[in-house]
């Protein structure tokens, strides 16, 4: 069963440059997927609670890829703030932008901290929107045509349409503008596929994600320390893909976790130099940490 709804859904990785699909990598995929459905996880894990992309980079010049419901439509939570770190890359190599200290602050907050009231700044800066008070119907429609800026460029460099990057993250929000924006305007919140997840983590390990200067800026806030010592067990380095890597391997990575889900987009170096994106969403099992690096276990023969 996982082998025929995978495949079908993976003949082309959101548009990633040279990307092809790989059926060996697929068997391994649907191998680790069978078997980690099958644990006697509590609740139990049901199929359609988990999505996953894997993207191999070390093979050769062309990325080798894999997806199980890899393009199944799901709310990601905090990784949807890559997306945003590299609107901000861009918008600034096009001088629509000021490169500012507190800009810069604001971008190492949302990804290395993932603060929330740091992205709604970095919104902010991209679409030139605010959040604040109700607007009339007209006004709200101008505001609501600025702040998918971010989108209309996502979906110029290829994209599915049914990515989505155009609400800011709230933890007991959201009010005024932006809940009238929510009740008048789908989607009604923000929307990622794994497929179109692993694509932007390929385009920034390889370089090609504005500029290689660019992805190397933003790589290094995705930087984490899964071998240090930490007081939070759920911090990005060690709550999620971090738990199945060993000594010798590098992580960078972007996490999302809300009340229902948990997910981590990862790209992982082997100790021998050979890199993996590893994207891994699930539905329904939020304080389960060791489902995704079950997930990474298997994808890299570590189990």
């Amino acid at each position: 069963m996982f082998g025929i709804c995978a495949s079908r859904a993976s003949e082309s990785l959101a548009g990633l440059t040279n990307g092809v699909h790989s059926p060996a990598l697929q068997h391994r995929l649907d191998q680790v997927v069978s078997a980690t459905v099958a644990r006697g996880w509590k609740p139990a894990l049901a199929a359609n609670e988990l999505a996953v992309t894997v993207v191999d980079l070390g093979r050769s010049s062309i990325p080798e890829f894999a997806s199980y419901r890899g393009q199944e439509t799901l709310y990601p939570a905090s990784v949807i703030k890559l997306f945003f770190l590299a609107a901000a890359h861009r918008w600034m190599e096009d001088a629509r932008i000021a490169d500012t200290p507190e800009l810069r602050r604001a971008m190492r907050d949302m990804i290395v901290e993932s603060y929330n009231e740091a992205t709604h700044y970095v919104i902010d800066v991209l679409t030139g929107t605010t959040s604040g008070p109700e607007l009339s119907e007209p006004e709200l429609k101008v505001w609501w045509e600025r702040r998918n800026a971010v989108n209309r460029w996502i979906a110029a460099l290829g994209y599915p349409a049914s990515v989505n990057a155009s609400k800011k993250p709230w933890c007991e929000g959201p009010y005024g503008r932006e809940t009238q924006a929510i009740r008048a305007f789908e989607p009604r919140r923000n929307e990622l596929t794994t497929e179109a997840t692993a694509r932007i983590v390929a385009e920034i390990a390889l370089g090609r994600m504005v500029s290689h200067a660019r992805s190397r800026q933003m790589l290094e806030l995705m930087s984490r320390d899964f071998t240090g010592a930490t007081k939070d067990p759920e911090d990005q380095a060690h709550g999620y893909s971090g738990i199945a890597l060993k000594p010798g391997m590098k992580l960078w990575s972007k996490c999302g976790l809300t009340s229902e889900t948990r997910h981590d987009a990862a790209l992982i170096e082997l100790a021998d130099g050979h890199r993996w994106v590893i994207v891994t969403f699930t539905v329904g099992h939020a304080g389960e940490r060791n489902l995704i690096p079950a997930i990474v276990s298997g994808i890299l023969g570590l189990n």
